[in-house]
C-alpha cells in the first residue's frame, strides 16, 4: 500500500524531523549568512525545527488521496526540504526568525526580527544556568543564609513570568521559586523557601526579588492588595511579614531514601512479575519513522515544541487506502494556579509554548518506562551554541492488550459464545517540565478509533506556610507548613482532519427529549429521543468557537459529504469524544490567563486552514504576552471563513481542574485525562469482524487446587 512505501522510492520522508546532522549545518549556514551580511556577533539559539512542505504536495509524494477516488499525480522528485529557526542576539538582546532550504547544502532565504516585545522559549540550558547563577547572587545568598542555609543547599525551578504588569516585554525575565535540598538526591520540593528572585534570562543578573504575603489564622491577607507592589517598594515590606525559615522534616520518594525513615514500614514485598512476552515478535512494521500495525498506517515524528507529532494517518479498508488525519499533535497547554495574591498569580505556565515539550522528553527505560517489545524512535533538538542533542529513546513505540474487543453468548441451550480480545498499538513520550511530568500515549485500536490519553504526575507546585497558616480555600496543605496550590491542566490538541479526503465539515450533535407530551399521539409513553444535528458553516460571526454542553451529550463528528455510507445515507465521519474529560477555563473571563489563553475558554475551535501559519492556539511566540496575538485561535475564528466542506482545522479543548489531594504528596499518582477518535459511519460494518478470536493458551490458572474450571471455548 502507499503508507508503506511512504518514501517514494527516494532518499527521506518529507515529514522526517530534522536529524543531528542537519541541524549542526542548519546552525552552521546560518553563522556564515550571518558573519557575511549582518552585524549578529552572538547569536543564542532557541529552536530549530522542520517548515514541511506544502500538505497536497505532501499527499501527491505519498500517493494518499485528497478526495474519495482521487489522487493528484506524483512528483519524481523530492520535496524541498526547509528549516525554521528562532535565535536571540545576546548582544543586543534582539529575537530573531529564520527560514532555511536545502538543495545541495542549507541556505539563508530569510532572516527577520521578530516583533518587538515578543520573546521566545525557554530552554533546558536555561534551567541550569539560572539555578547557577542565583547561587552566586549576592542577595540570594544573604536571603539564604538568613535563614540558615548555603548557597550550594539552595535549588530553583526558574518559570516563565506568565504576566506581570511591572516588566517589559522587551526584557526576558524569569521568576524563580526556590527550595532547600539537605541530603543528595532528596526531595527538594518538600523545603520550599519564603522568596523568589526574578532573573533576566540573557544577563544571569537577579533585577528583582518578591516576597509572598501569608494569610492569618482566619485569612487575612498580611499584605493591603493581592496586586504586586511597585518595584521600587521592598517586596518583604511589602509582603507585611516576618521571614519564615524552611520545614526540614523530609518529604523523600526515592526508595533508598524512603528505607532510612524510621516511620517507613518498608517496600512491598508480596507483589510477583508479571511480564508482557511476545515469543513470535511484534505484529507492527516500522520503516524509517513509518508505522505500520493492524490496517493502521501513520509517520510519527518528534518536534522540540509539540513531542509527538502524528501524520498522514490512513487506514486499509480492503484494500482502499483510507485517509483519516493528516496531522495530530499538542499544540499548547496552560495551567493557571489558584492563588490570587502576588506573586503567586502570576503562575500560568504554557508547558509547550514557553518550554518546549520536545525539549523537556525523557530518555525512557526499557522495562521502566515501556513494557513489552518496544522501538525506539529518537529526537533531537538545537542547544544554544548550534550544536545538537539527540534523546535517542525519546518516543516508545509498543503494541499491548486492550480487553474485550467484542463478544456476543448466545443464552439458549447449546448456544454459541463467540469473543475476540483487542490489541493496541502504543505510541507514547514522556516529559519533564520543571516538577511536573506529562506521559503522552497515543492509541491505535482495530475497530478503528484513536485515542490520546494523558498521565499527569511527578510533584504539585508548593509554597510554604508560616505556624498556623491555613492554605485554604486556594490550596492543601499536604504535609505540616506545604501548601499546593490548586491549579488547571488546559490541553489543546490541533487536529488537521482528512475524513476520506481534505474537505470535511463538523456536524454539532445535541440529544433532545422530543417536544410532544407524554400522552401525546406523537410521544404517547414519553420516551422520545433524538439526535438534532447541526453543520458547523461559519456563517454567524464566531460560530466555530463551541462549548461542550453536557446536559445535551453534545458531541461533534468529522465528516466528509463527498462520500456516504450504504445503509444509512449519511456522510462518512470521525466523531470527536471529549466526555469525561472537556474542562475550560474556571477563571473570570477578563482575567491575565483568559486574555492570554482565550484558546482555554471554549471546548472547540473549527477555523480553516492556512497552510503553515495555523498552528498554535495561543500564538507561536507565548512567553510574556499581556495577551493573545493576532495569529491565535480566537482571532482566527473571526475571519468569517466558510467551514462548511472546506480544508478545516480543529484544536480541541479539554483537562483536570487539580483540586490538591494529601494523597498527592510528596509524588503524585498518575491522574489521567483522555479524547478519543471513533468512526461514524466510516466503515460499512464493525471493521473487525476479520479479528481472529485466538485462544491464550499461557493463560493459567491462578489457584487450581480450588477446583476452578479450564472449560470453556469461547475464543474458538
Amino acid at each position: 500500500m502507499a503508507q508503506a512505501a511512504q518514501t517514494n522510492g527516494l532518499k527521506r520522508h518529507p515529514l522526517d524531523a530534522l536529524s543531528a546532522p542537519e541541524i549542526s549545518a542548519i546552525s552552521y549556514a546560518l553563522r556564515e549568512y550571518m558573519n557575511a551580511n549582518t552585524d549578529i556577533r552572538k547569536p543564542k539559539f532557541v529552536s530549530c525545527d522542520l517548515l514541511p512542505p506544502a500538505k497536497r504536495d505532501v499527499l501527491a509524494y505519498l500517493g494518499i488521496p485528497v478526495a474519495p477516488g482521487q489522487k493528484l499525480p506524483s512528483p519524481n522528485y523530492e520535496l524541498l526540504r526547509r528549516a525554521e529557526v528562532d535565535f536571540v542576539d545576546l548582544g543586543t538582546g534582539i529575537n530573531y526568525h529564520s527560514i532555511l532550504s536545502y538543495s545541495d547544502k542549507w541556505t539563508v532565504t530569510i532572516l527577520e526580527r521578530i516583533i518587538e516585545g515578543t520573546q521566545l522559549n525557554i530552554t533546558s540550558e536555561d534551567l541550569i544556568q539560572i539555578e547557577e547563577a542565583l547561587r552566586q547572587d549576592e542577595r540570594v545568598i544573604k536571603l539564604a543564609a538568613d535563614i540558615g542555609l548555603t548557597p550550594d543547599q539552595v535549588f530553583a525551578d526558574s518559570w516563565p513570568l506568565g504576566f506581570d504588569p511591572r516588566f517589559p516585554g522587551s526584557r526576558r525575565v524569569q521568576p524563580c521559586l526556590l527550595y532547600a535540598r539537605f541530603t543528595k538526591d532528596g526531595n527538594h520540593y518538600g523545603h520550599p523557601l519564603d522568596f523568589i528572585p526574578v532573573i533576566d534570562t540573557y544577563t544571569r543578573k537577579v533585577i528583582h526579588i518578591d516576597f509572598a504575603p501569608h494569610r492569618d489564622a482566619n485569612g487575612v491577607l498580611s499584605a493591603p492588595t493581592t496586586a504586586p507592589p511597585a518595584l521600587d517598594v521592598d517586596g518583604f515590606s511589602a509582603a507585611g511579614r516576618e521571614r519564615v525559615p524552611p520545614i526540614t522534616t523530609p518529604s523523600h520518594y526515592l526508595p533508598e531514601l524512603l528505607e532510612k525513615q524510621k516511620d517507613f514500614s518498608g517496600l512491598r514485598a508480596d507483589l510477583k512479575p508479571l511480564s508482557v512476552v511476545q515469543p513470535e515478535g511484534v505484529s507492527f512494521k516500522v520503516t524509517g519513522n513509518v508505522i505500520e500495525w493492524q490496517k493502521w498506517s501513520m509517520h510519527v515524528a518528534f518536534a522540540p515544541k509539540e513531542g509527538i507529532i502524528l501524520s498522514t494517518v490512513t487506514y486499509n479498508d480492503d484494500g482502499e487506502l483510507r485517509p483519516v488525519f493528516y496531522r495530530m499533535s499538542l499544540a499548547e497547554m496552560v495551567v493557571p494556579y489558584a492563588a490570587p495574591e502576588h506573586p503567586h498569580n502570576r503562575k500560568m505556565a504554557f508547558d509547550v509554548g514557553e518550554y518546549g515539550m520536545g525539549q523537556q522528553a525523557n530518555e525512557l527505560s526499557l522495562g521502566c518506562d515501556c513494557l513489552g517489545s518496544i522501538h525506539y524512535l529518537p529526537g533531537s533538538f538545537i542547544r544554544s551554541n548550534g550544536e545538537a542533542t539527540t534523546i535517542k529513546n525519546a518516543i516508545c513505540i509498543h503494541e499491548e492488550d486492550a480487553g474485550l474487543l467484542w463478544k456476543h453468548t448466545d443464552f439458549r441451550t447449546g448456544g454459541r459464545a463467540h469473543s475476540v480480545r483487542s490489541r493496541r498499538l502504543v505510541v507514547s513520550m514522556i516529559a519533564t517540565v520543571a516538577n511536573y511530568e506529562y506521559a503522552f500515549y497515543y492509541y491505535f485500536y482495530m475497530d478503528g478509533t484513536i485515542e490520546l490519553e494523558i498521565l499527569l504526575t511527578g510533584i504539585v507546585s508548593v509554597y510554604l506556610l508560616a505556624e498556623d497558616e491555613p492554605s485554604a480555600p486556594f490550596g492543601t496543605t499536604v504535609a505540616p507548613r506545604i501548601n499546593a496550590h490548586h491549579h488547571q491542566h488546559i490541553f489543546s490538541v490541533r487536529v488537521d482532519p482528512m475524513v476520506d479526503g481534505l474537505r470535511n465539515s463538523v456536524v454539532e450533535s445535541d440529544i433532545k427529549a422530543l417536544a410532544h407530551p407524554t400522552g401525546s399521539a406523537e410521544n404517547f409513553a414519553g420516551n422520545g429521543f433524538y439526535a438534532q444535528e447541526t453543520v458547523i458553516t461559519g456563517s454567524e460571526g464566531n460560530e466555530g468557537a463551541r462549548e461542550w454542553d453536557a446536559g445535551a451529550d453534545r458531541r461533534w463528528t468529522v465528516v466528509n459529504p463527498a462520500r456516504r455510507h450504504y445503509s444509512s445515507g449519511k456522510p462518512v465521519g470521525y466523531g470527536v469524544n471529549l466526555r469525561g474529560a472537556a474542562q475550560t477555563l474556571v477563571t473570570k473571563e477578563d482575567s491575565w490567563v483568559a486574555r492570554r489563553a482565550p484558546f482555554a475558554t471554549k471546548s472547540l475551535w473549527v477555523v480553516r486552514d492556512r497552510e503553515g501559519e495555523r498552528m498554535y492556539p495561543a500564538g507561536r511566540y507565548v512567553s510574556q504576552t499581556p495577551k493573545a496575538p493576532i495569529d491565535s485561535v480566537s482571532e482566527w475564528v473571526k475571519d468569517g471563513s466558510n467551514l462548511e466542506n472546506e480544508d478545516i482545522l480543529l484544536f480541541l479543548t479539554f483537562g483536570i481542574t487539580h483540586i490538591v489531594r494529601p494523597e498527592d504528596w510528596p509524588v503524585m499518582p498518575s491522574e489521567r485525562v483522555k479524547i478519543s477518535f471513533k468512526p461514524i459511519g466510516f466503515f460499512k460494518a464493525n471493521p473487525s469482524l476479520d479479528v481472529p478470536g485466538t485462544k491464550n493458551e499461557k493463560s493459567v490458572l491462578a489457584f487450581p487446587q480450588e477446583g476452578n474450571s479450564q472449560e470453556g471455548n469461547c475464543c474458538q
